[in-house]
């Protein structure tokens, strides 16, 4: 994605942001940095593969022990190959799991005229006309229309005063705490006051996440949007309102 405006300031874990000003074509850019997200990761594997060593020469040691087999084939490897090639096979380990972080972190694109919120291999522009309140809701960043219906929801990791900055600079309202919190209801199968269809969108929904789908639960809470139902999740549950009903 091209980035436009004045370069700003550059931090590590928390972000990097290019900074305008409101109204003069000045763009913000909030996003992870790739390589010390990725470094944290290979440097937890390598730390955790470490760790699996020391519990390994202490599983042999116990007559019960469980993992016997797969200790005992771990200890039986010489020093310091036996060291070096846990704490490599946990770093690589790590560095996958870190490429897999940077895809699926959030990036944010605020201009006086629209943001772009990109993850994955895609990304959402919504104009600015679209946006009423831009939300912090635990660790999701939430887009409402003027309407107070939802337009977007996606987990969170970058900084939240750096974003409140941003959007506050370049005009739009912001909240760090959902205004319409007190408007959703816990969801029960074969609950009344929903909209024809949704309650089996929810159903399947609810299953999609017990299987951990997260494409399949994202692609239902649009489909569920479209029936102006707002779907926010907690403790496993889902919560559900229609904005303009109390």
């Amino acid at each position: 994605m091209a980035d436009t405006g004045r370069l700003g300031s550059r931090q590590g874990r928390s972000g990097n942001l290019e900074k305008g000003e409101p109204g003069s074509g000045g763009v913000a850019v909030l996003k992870e940095s790739a390589w010390v997200l990725t470094l944290f990761c290979v440097a937890c594997g390598a730390v955790v593969g470490g760790v699996v060593t020391l519990l390994a020469e202490w599983v042999v040691r116990l007559s019960w022990g469980p993992l016997q087999g797969p200790a005992r084939l771990l200890t039986s490897v010489p020093e310091p190959w036996q060291g070096v090639g846990s704490v490599g096979a946990g770093a690589a380990l790590g560095l996958a799991v870190g490429f897999i972080a940077v895809h699926e972190s959030l990036s944010v694109r605020v201009s006086a005229d629209r943001v772009v919120l990109g993850v994955r291999d895609s990304s959402q522009d919504f104009g600015r006309d679209r946006i009423g309140l831009v939300v912090r809701d635990g660790k999701q960043l939430v887009l409402l229309g003027p309407d107070g219906m939802e337009i977007a929801r996606e987990e969170c990791g970058l900084p939240w005063a750096r974003l409140a900055e941003a959007f506050a600079a370049h005009g739009y309202r912001w909240a760090d705490e959902d205004p319409h919190f007190e408007e959703f209801r816990r969801w029960v199968p074969g609950m009344p006051g929903l909209p024809d269809g949704a309650d089996a969108l929810l159903r399947a929904r609810a299953a999609a996440r017990e299987k951990d789908g997260a494409d399949d639960a994202r692609e239902l809470r649009g489909e569920l949007l479209r029936l102006g139902v707002v779907v926010r999740d907690e403790k496993g549950r889902q919560y559900w309102r229609v904005p303009g009903r109390h």
